[in-house]
């Protein structure tokens, strides 16, 4: 199969690619599936709606940036980030992160009921 991404050009993927969202995203719960993409020297990864190609959702791996992030087994925590041209503007949302179970190619969004999490932690910072 084949989507045009507005990211990437057209791209070849398989159906064993696709990854089901059965609730979709928060704001597009009628898109379910997605494929993810990375580019070998970029530091995100890239959720890219198979439905509709032109949505696509930068993300960071959480463990990372917290190994004591919650998790459950099986699903990889991805935090959705705001792109800016100013890297010190970048930001990632931890408070309702993506779990990815890259075996059973499922995936899910969480709000979770902690204030240690943040919706726009500032993913770089400038050294002092």
């Amino acid at each position: 199969m084949e989507i045009s991404t507005t990211q990437f050009g057209k791209i070849e993927y398989s159906e064993d690619k696709v990854i089901n969202f059965p609730s979709g995203i928060i704001g597009f719960e009628n898109l379910k599936n997605y494929i993810l993409l990375k580019q070998d020297e970029d530091n995100f990864y890239w959720l890219n709606s198979v439905e509709e190609p032109e949505i696509v959702f930068p993300l960071f791996g959480i463990k990372v940036l917290d190994d004591n992030y919650p998790a459950s087994e099986g699903d990889e925590p991805f935090g959705i980030v705001t792109l800016n041209k100013d890297p010190l503007q970048i930001t990632i949302n931890l408070k309702a992160p993506v779990y990815l179970d890259q075996i059973k190619r499922t995936g899910i969004q969480k709000i979770l009921d902690n204030d240690l999490y943040p919706i726009d932690y500032q993913l770089f910072r400038k050294d002092d």
